[in-house]
């Protein structure tokens, strides 16, 4: 059966591609690939932006679902054929694409622009086997909580700044028939995000800078007894939690029927359209202990690189520019509530800005942005082993040693 489905999975793959044109589709006209479908009217006006500053280009923008994505894409480059620009994936998906060859290399020299966007965008976007950019990045992404301000309000609710100032608003809110936590664990990612949107500051910089020196691993107790408070918080996520997945959670939050969700920065912008009335707001993951730091967990979402083999790659490096510049992200910023990495662009969203000032401090989404390199991949044991852990068939001690253990096995400090 599992031979079957791949072979269907490719055949739908293939007929995908036989009705697309490759390359320029004509003179002056570039091609755009993206998974990226709900921004499709954005970026229309985006290439409508650059085209009246370059008239001879127009762009064709092309969406495709997100999980065919990287199979189309990547059948797509291995025949020498797709766009001549596309969005990718950063850290170790964007590097199944840019070790092959199929991307175009970029510098200060070629691409100027490169030198406003920040490092830790950059690196998301930087081939480990040559240390060389491909992308350009084009939004990072924050792990916090969103919360509803009325719910807040009306039950006497401030800002955890602690763990224990947590679990209390979590109490109360439950005791006043208020699901705290809208969040569930079925959809195995989610798993992930809870961790990044309420343990970061638990789990600390410093945490993170020992495990990039081999100086400690995931049985760390500053790791396992973060995943201790995140167990001891289950029973405040949503009714039946272990199988609510992420589109009923973000249901369950737009409904006003919870006060809280662990997420990402991106649910902003989703949740205001869900529910437009709703008035939202969102504080940092919560401190062990007052007067210590509150940390956000961020990464890339990815970028936007050059076909190698793209027929045009003149004008395709010329709207590459065009999407390195300040003015592109600023745009970019206004239109789709996203964070620009390019320097001195500015959120106008009041709330958005409040993020901004989030991010101030801050660790990376550890698992994401460090181990997605090889396998078994290290956002994969996390998702797995913390949904295990909380349906009660694991321990933050055994998910602790799950993690080291696979990790290990390319991660030499890890190495006993």
């Amino acid at each position: 059966m599992r031979r079957f489905g791949k072979f269907i999975a490719s055949a739908v793959v293939a007929g995908l591609l036989s009705g697309l044109s490759f390359g320029a589709a004509q003179a002056g006209e570039l091609t755009f690939w993206s998974w990226r479908q709900e921004d499709r009217a954005a970026y229309q006006e985006f290439f409508a932006a650059f085209t009246k500053k370059n008239p001879d280009i127009t762009v064709k923008f092309e969406t495709f679902e997100p999980t065919n994505y990287p199979t189309i894409l990547s059948t797509a480059l291995t025949g020498g054929k797709g766009p001549d620009l596309m969005q990718v994936r950063a850290y170790g998906a964007f590097e199944t694409i840019a070790r092959p060859g199929y991307l175009e290399a970029i510098d200060t020299a070629s691409v100027p622009e490169l030198g406003s966007i920040a490092p830790g965008a950059l690196r998301g976007q930087t081939l480990t086997d040559d240390g060389k950019i491909y992308a350009v990045p084009f939004a990072t992404q924050t792990m916090l909580v969103i919360y509803n301000t009325e719910l807040f309000a009306k039950h006497g609710i401030k800002i955890p700044e602690t763990w224990d100032d947590l679990l209390t608003a979590a109490k109360t809110l439950k005791a006043a028939g208020v699901t705290p936590f809208a969040n569930g664990t079925a959809t195995a990612w989610q798993n992930e995000t809870i961790v990044g949107a309420l343990l970061s500051s638990a789990m600390g910089r410093q945490f993170e800078a020992d495990i990039l020196a081999g100086k400690a691993t995931f049985e760390d107790k500053r790791f396992t007894n973060a995943l201790a408070r995140l167990e001891s918080l289950k029973d405040y996520f949503a009714p039946n939690y272990v199988g609510i997945d992420y589109a009923s959670s973000q249901q369950l939050f737009a409904a006003g029927q919870a006060a809280m969700f662990a997420g990402g920065s991106f649910e902003i912008a989703n949740f205001r359209k869900m529910n437009p009335a709703m008035k939202l707001d969102v504080f940092a993951s919560p401190a062990t202990a007052k007067g210590e730091d509150t940390l956000v967990a961020q990464f890339l979402d990815g970028g936007y690189a050059v076909n190698a083999k793209s027929p045009a790659k003149a004008d395709a490096m010329k709207l590459l520019r065009f999407m390195a510049s300040k003015d592109y992200g600023q745009m970019f910023a206004n239109k789709l509530g996203n964070f620009s990495p390019i320097a001195g662009v500015a959120m106008d969203d009041p709330l958005l800005a409040r993020v901004s000032t989030l991010n101030a401090k801050s660790m990376s989404y550890l698992l994401l942005v460090h181990f997605r390199y090889k396998e078994p991949n290290g956002s994969v044991l996390l998702q797995s082993n913390v949904q295990k852990m909380m349906a009660g068939k694991a321990t933050p001690a055994e998910v602790g040693a799950e993690l080291t253990k696979g990790i290990a096995t390319y991660y030499a400090p890890f190495k006993k």
